[in-house]
């Protein structure tokens, strides 16, 4: 939960209280530094701040309904930068910092804010807007009974190569049998950075998720294997699937079938429901990249989410 304060609907914002200050030197910088937790929310309204020497600093992100890169302003005769942004109730955002010193470009976390946010492709500072909380189905609960990891080895023509593949049982399995299937794409990194086995298990406890099955693939050659190839999809639906329908009682119907992706793995989810239309009755295709061009189609980051 965060530690923001309720909205204030009179009182001036802290950085204009610190601007019209009379005397404003570095220890009044570092006292008011101390005083408050970066960036600063009040209400739906979040100070963000850098301290230190730069031509230019832009706050940068990928929040829909905003510019990408938002500039801070800095404060008269000190080394304090700072922009007010408005954010919803209840949201959080993941940002960071670009500084420019003459010609050269940096893009750093925000060394203000401890909080941060790991993924495939590093980390990024996080701000939580008023009223954020961490969604409690994302933490490790003592009551949901844990299911299970079982890691396979999967022999594929169709890639030349064994493929790691990680199933998720549930905890009844398999008396609740027949199962419903996930496929997921990248399945490690939603395994290490999205706690997806947590987060598994306790959906299904709470009851807002059906007893599932899970495959988590692991690419080889990912930029190779997502970029809407024909192998990549023959390997899921005609090797994968077969495999895990034969040792696994599974429902075995398109409708009961879900294959899943993000950014380029939402690609090869959607790839591979295209080659195969028969085979998947549903898609969830997160932060994916679909451009198309006038010598042929590419998929290669917009978000969308698709259900068929």
């Amino acid at each position: 939960m965060t530690g923001a304060s309720p909205p204030a609907t009179r009182r001036k914002l802290a950085i204009n209280r610190l601007r019209e200050r009379r005397s404003l030197d570095a220890g009044a910088v570092d006292r008011f530094l101390r005083r408050h937790e970066i960036p600063i929310v009040e209400g739906t309204r979040c100070t963000f701040l850098y301290r230190g020497d730069a031509d230019e600093v832009q706050l940068v992100h990928r929040t829909v309904g905003l510019p990408e890169q938002i500039p801070l302003r800095r404060l008269p005769d000190t080394d304090l930068w700072y922009v007010v942004v408005e954010l919803p109730d209840g949201s959080r955002i993941e940002y960071q910092l670009e500084l420019r010193h003459g010609d050269a470009w940096q893009r750093v976390n925000d060394p203000l804010n401890p909080r941060l946010a790991h993924s495939p492709v590093g980390s990024s500072s996080v701000c939580y807007a008023y009223g954020y909380e961490i969604p409690q189905w994302t933490q490790p609960n003592e009551e949901s009974r844990p299911g299970k990891l079982v890691h396979l080895v999967v022999p594929s023509r169709a890639l030349r190569r064994d493929c790691a593949v990680t199933v998720y049982l549930p905890a009844r399995f398999p008396e609740s049998a027949p199962y419903p299937l996930l496929l997921v794409h990248d399945g490690g990194d939603y395994l290490h950075y999205a706690s997806a086995k947590t987060v598994l298990d306790n959906l299904i406890h709470r009851l807002d998720v059906a007893d599932v099955v899970v495959a988590f693939t692991h690419p080889g050659d990912r930029l190779v294997e997502y970029a809407n190839s024909a192998a990549h999809a023959r390997f899921l639906t005609m090797e994968l699937l077969p495999h895990l329908e034969a040792d696994l009682p599974l429902l075995a119907t398109p409708a009961s079938r879900c294959v899943m992706g993000s950014s380029f793995g939402a690609v090869a989810s959607l790839s591979a429901a295209y080659r195969y239309p028969r085979m998947y009755g549903a898609l969830l295709l997160q932060s994916g990249s679909f451009v198309f061009t006038e010598s042929a189609p590419t998929m290669a980051g917009a978000r969308c989410s698709i259900r068929s």
